[in-house]
């Protein structure tokens, strides 16, 4: 049994309370950084409209599209385009695949970024399958919208306006199943069960 000497409690407070406060902050870090992105467009985060641009311009941008999959995450994952170009401040629409080769219903979430960063705050969504959790059914394969334009302020950005090729990457990682549809794969399973011959 191990004793802790006379006189060292406080050290041993201070020792564990310091990694308790790393702790919490390692966890609180991930959406603190997240937020940030989002808001400052640092990082390659986009922004988000409700609407088309009221602007297009007569110079053209290049749009690349990029997909990968976490670690563990059991789908198939790729961009139906490679590359489009398009107008400043037209709107593009380009679709990413999904497919769920298991027997199980798999749920995911995209994160993604823009490069080059600098871009990110002018690179802006107007609908995407990365706003929401996605479901796949077992073998189900799925082709998800992406709705976009890149903002005419880019041109009167001090670093961005020399900007002519835009990366959009996701990558899709695994999520706990919504409890609907952790209810309906058990009914699934029980009714797989109660047909296979005894």
């Amino acid at each position: 049994m191990t004793l802790i000497p006379k006189g060292k409690p406080r050290t041993v407070a201070q020792a564990l309370g310091v990694v308790l406060f790393m702790g919490g902050m390692a966890w609180a870090s991930v959406p603190l950084y997240d937020w940030f992105c989002r808001v400052t467009g640092y990082g390659g985060a986009t922004s988000t409209a409700t609407a088309d641009s009221d602007e297009i311009l007569d110079r053209t941008i290049k749009v690349r599209f990029d997909g990968s999959l976490e670690r563990d995450m059991p789908w198939e994952f790729k961009p139906m385009q490679r590359e489009v170009e398009l107008r400043i401040g037209e709107t593009g629409l380009v679709f990413y695949e999904a497919y769920n080769p298991t027997d199980e219903p798999v749920a995911g979430t995209a994160s993604y970024n823009v490069a080059p960063f600098d871009a990110g705050g002018f690179f802006t969504k107007i609908d995407c399958f990365c706003f929401e959790q996605q479901v796949l059914d077992p073998g189900e394969r799925v082709e998800m919208p992406v709705t976009f334009y890149v903002d005419p302020d880019i041109v009167d950005d001090r670093d961005a306006k020399h900007i002519h090729t835009i990366t959009l990457s996701y990558t899709f990682y695994e999520t706990d199943l919504p409890a609907e549809a952790t209810e309906q794969a058990a009914l699934d399973t029980g009714a797989r069960a109660a047909t296979k011959p005894n």
